[in-house]
């Protein structure tokens, strides 16, 4: 009773119903009817006014402080909305909208704590096996070579032949990672400058040819003669870019008859659109969402065996973030997969539109 506001209320009013009738006593004019209507008066205004400002400015208040540091605790944030009008004027409404917003960003920071904990414990347990099969695959071959086999010349050679594979794996998965880690990190600087767009796709693709026509796959460069194709940008990153793109679609078609894979260039007003098209199995609709993160590979058609690091996307990813571009992809199961991006389309006698600083922190 004494707790509540009109316990509260109650005792505050006969205090200063008492009071009133003690100072009209003093008045030497004052009849006890006057004193009584007047502290009947005092008592009934006061213990109204009183009763309602605790119950509405003051209890209510702190119970809705209470509920929300019960959410708080069972994590139930997303449930909870603040009753009445902000424009209340009792100060524990701005007390609890100040708990609340505090809640929900360090609930927000914790989010964020668990999903990159989960991140790194995904990555350690990637890279731990990504750098586990070509060590051990090579042990094994040294292993024997050392137990006799290295008098066989065949197997010798065989063998060293094996390691020195896997060793080359090793070195590319351990440069992939560096780069990678230094692009977000931003200890590595992109080096802007004019380039042709089409010299450099038709670098990327007379390196892959020889590897295109030993996996049966058709390889081609579309393009607009009469376009112009010069653009601006870190060239040598661009190039692997491109590099990466067309290793992945060249590798990963594992169609028998009718391979195909298609680079092709189109200029805009503005812009130059890269677009690297394979008819291979395609990309599943729930795993486009994460192509992009390092070490991930969609089962199957993408699987370690094809040879592939696991970081080209990712690498391609954030090199594009640093030309302040984006990777955009499309694919249907069963028909083949589009990754494409666009660069700055830099016009005769004038610089590129949009035009990005010579040394761009990705970051």
């Amino acid at each position: 009773m004494l707790g509540s506001s009109r316990g509260i209320s109650l005792i505050l009013s006969v205090v200063i119903a008492l009071m009133v009738a003690a100072f009209l006593s003093l008045m030497d004019d004052a009849t006890l009817t006057l004193i009584l209507v007047a502290s009947g008066l005092a008592f009934s205004a006061s213990y109204l006014l009183i009763t309602i400002t605790l119950e509405f400015l003051v209890f209510r208040e702190i119970g809705n402080i209470y509920s929300l540091l019960e959410k708080i605790q069972k994590k139930n944030l997303s449930e909870y909305q603040e009753k009445g009008s902000n424009a209340s004027v009792s100060p524990l409404r701005k007390i609890n909208k100040v708990i609340n917003n505090y809640a929900i960003a360090q609930q927000k920071e914790i989010d964020t704590l668990q999903k990159n904990a989960e991140y790194r414990r995904e990555f350690v347990a990637d890279i731990s096996h990504e750098l586990k099969t070509p060590i051990f695959a090579t042990q094994g071959y040294i292993h024997t070579l050392l137990d006799g086999a290295i008098d066989d010349k065949q197997v010798r050679m065989k063998f060293l032949k094996r390691a020195a594979k896997n060793l080359d794996s090793l070195d590319k998965l351990v440069k992939d990672l560096l780069t990678l880690n230094q692009i977000e990190t931003g200890d590595i600087h992109f080096n802007f400058g004019e380039f042709n767009l089409k010299n450099l796709a038709n670098e990327v693709i007379d390196q892959l040819e020889h590897k295109a026509s030993k996996k049966g796959v058709e390889l081609t460069f579309k393009y607009d003669e009469q376009a112009n194709h010069l653009t601006y940008g870190d060239e040598d990153k661009i190039y692997r870019v491109i590099q990466n793109l067309l290793f992945n679609a060249i590798n990963y078609n594992n169609k028998k008859k009718g391979a195909m894979v298609e680079v092709e260039l189109k200029s805009g007003k503005s812009s130059i659109q890269v677009s690297v098209k394979d008819n291979g199995r395609g990309i599943p609709a729930e795993d486009l969402k994460r192509i992009f993160e390092r070490f991930y590979r969609v089962e199957k058609s993408r699987s370690k065996e094809k040879g592939g690091t696991g970081l080209g996307l990712a690498i391609v990813k954030h090199v594009l973030e640093g030309h302040k571009s984006k990777i955009s992809v499309s694919s249907t199961v069963g028909t083949g997969s589009i990754f494409s991006f666009s660069l700055p389309l830099v016009k005769e006698d004038k610089a590129p539109e949009n035009e990005i600083s010579r040394e761009v922190n990705p970051n």
